[in-house]
């Protein structure tokens, strides 16, 4: 039974994630390892749990974000996630 590093749960069902850096963390819930690993928008805050933007080594949740914080590059991306194709 794991603890999670989060929490503090204890519980039969916990997991472990493994990082590229090698770091190995145990949690009870995919929120929890959202809340501890998950990027955090540079300009809303919020967390980035899609594919989010990366841009001139910032992360942002969306191009918008992006945008707003006057990134260079950020006038050429664009969200695929509800754009209409035409």
């Amino acid at each position: 039974m794991g603890t999670c590093e989060v929490c503090g749960n204890e519980y039969w069902m916990s997991f472990e994630v493994r990082t590229v850096g090698g770091g190995v963390h145990t949690f009870d819930s995919f929120e929890c390892a959202a809340h501890r690993l998950a990027p955090r928008c540079e300009h809303c805050g919020c967390r980035i749990l899609g594919h989010g933007v990366e841009a001139s080594g910032r992360f942002f949740c969306c191009a918008h974000c992006a945008r707003q914080s006057d990134v260079s590059v950020a006038g050429e991306l664009r969200d695929a996630v509800g754009a209409h194709p035409g």
